[in-house]
């Protein structure tokens, strides 16, 4: 039976109030895991031509959003976080090349921080990974990926600042 946006936010819903920490984000990446496997509702939620970034879901009271990323291409990117959130990737298809980075330097108005890697792994197809507030990553693919992200806060009304690699 193929996955509801409804009932998977319902279920995220339900977890996040109950538990608003890293414990009940890890169990939300198991449903974001077992989404990313339901190709109904991939084929549903990611259309061939829709922008990078869709919000499919915005949690009125938590504030989390679910979102449906179809990147097309190679691309990566700096270190970053997701400065007062945390966020989940979730790999619906394609290959996504992940690298941990350590905060040397804090980022700041105008200074950028400065980070040392730690780990690379790859995230592959029916695959979720928890980055809590504060965890810098940094994403590459080298090709077209499909991912299902849920972001603490919606990103796109929060201030960042810019890392790099030392």
């Amino acid at each position: 039976m193929s996955h509801t946006l409804e009932r998977f936010a319902a279920d995220c819903h339900r977890i996040l109030k109950a538990e608003p920490g890293p414990e009940g984000r890890q169990k939300v990446v198991s449903l974001v895991e077992k989404v990313c496997q339901d190709e109904e509702f991939i084929a549903q939620h990611i259309e061939e031509d829709q922008p990078e970034r869709k919000v499919i879901y915005e949690d009125e009271e938590l504030g989390f959003c679910i979102l449906a990323h179809h990147n097309k291409g190679s691309k990566g990117s700096n270190p970053h976080d997701h400065g007062p959130a945390w966020a989940i990737y979730g790999q619906a298809a394609g290959e996504t090349e992940m690298t941990d980075w350590e905060k040397v330097e804090p980022a700041d108005e105008g200074k950028k921080g400065k980070a040392r890697k730690l780990r690379t792994y790859t995230l592959k197809p029916g695959m979720a990974h928890l980055y809590n507030e504060g965890d810098l990553h940094s994403p590459w693919r080298a090709d077209t990926t499909k991912l299902i992200r849920i972001e603490g806060k919606n990103m796109a009304k929060v201030k960042r600042y810019p890392y790099e690699a030392i």
